[in-house]
């Protein structure tokens, strides 16, 4: 493992991703493309995931199309991850979350996902670097950015990973966070910075996965992250 590695903890917190929000969010199908990239980086990055949903009741599960496990919901004793071939998890055809839970509070740092971020912090021996992609940038992905430096965490949010409602609130909450101290980066930065050199391991599988999503990553820039 290279020395030059930067974000040496990585966590993917996936934010409240949902069907019902379909509609609603600026560039959703964008969005969701992007976090697909970043969940098959994961398995090849052996990078852990925490996921949340926003009232499931009301506004849906987390969308189909991410192939996320159920759980475990926080209620579970068992606490694991574990990263393959950078597709979802062989014989289930998901991938498999530390935590997937749902919540009422806009910021995913609810019980649950505060007692796996210990866990994490534990077993991967120091602050982690939270990778935050979802909705809505002005507030939860906003409020959970700003609760986990709090804590001491380094954030990195991903801006070809991140929307609202309204496009405009976009700019304005990313400025915010760049204030805070978050880092607002793009997907396929990150990806690099993670491994940080041609000799990491997983290189040809992660050079592989930039050529298969070369298309969808130049129409993710061009519609979120415009200067």
């Amino acid at each position: 493992m290279s020395s030059s590695r930067r974000t040496k903890r990585p966590v993917l917190f996936i934010c409240d991703l949902q069907e019902k929000f379909k509609p609603a969010i600026h560039e959703f199908s964008t969005v969701l493309a992007t976090t697909s990239k970043l969940l098959r980086a994961t398995t090849i990055l052996d990078i852990p995931i925490l996921c949340t949903t926003q009232n499931r009741a009301r506004l849906g599960e987390t969308c189909a199309e991410l192939r996320l496990d159920a759980g475990p919901t926080g209620k579970e004793d068992e606490q694991q991850q574990e990263g393959n071939n950078g597709e979802a998890k062989e014989g289930e055809g998901q991938y498999e979350t530390l935590i997937h839970c749902d919540k009422t509070a806009f910021s995913m740092m609810v019980p649950e996902v505060e007692k796996a971020v210990e866990f994490l912090e534990g077993d991967m021996g120091g602050k982690l670097d939270c990778i935050i992609v979802g909705i809505e940038t002005h507030i939860c992905v906003l409020q959970t950015s700003l609760d986990l430096l709090a804590r001491g965490h380094n954030v990195y949010v991903v801006q070809d990973a991140v929307s609202s409602c309204n496009a405009e609130e976009r700019s304005v909450a990313l400025a915010r966070l760049r204030q805070e101290g978050a880092r607002v980066t793009t997907s396929e930065s990150l990806i690099y910075e993670i491994m940080g050199d041609a000799k990491h391991a997983g290189f040809k599988q992660i050079a592989g996965l930039i050529k298969d999503t070369k298309t969808s990553t130049k129409e993710a820039l061009a519609a979120l992250c415009k200067i």
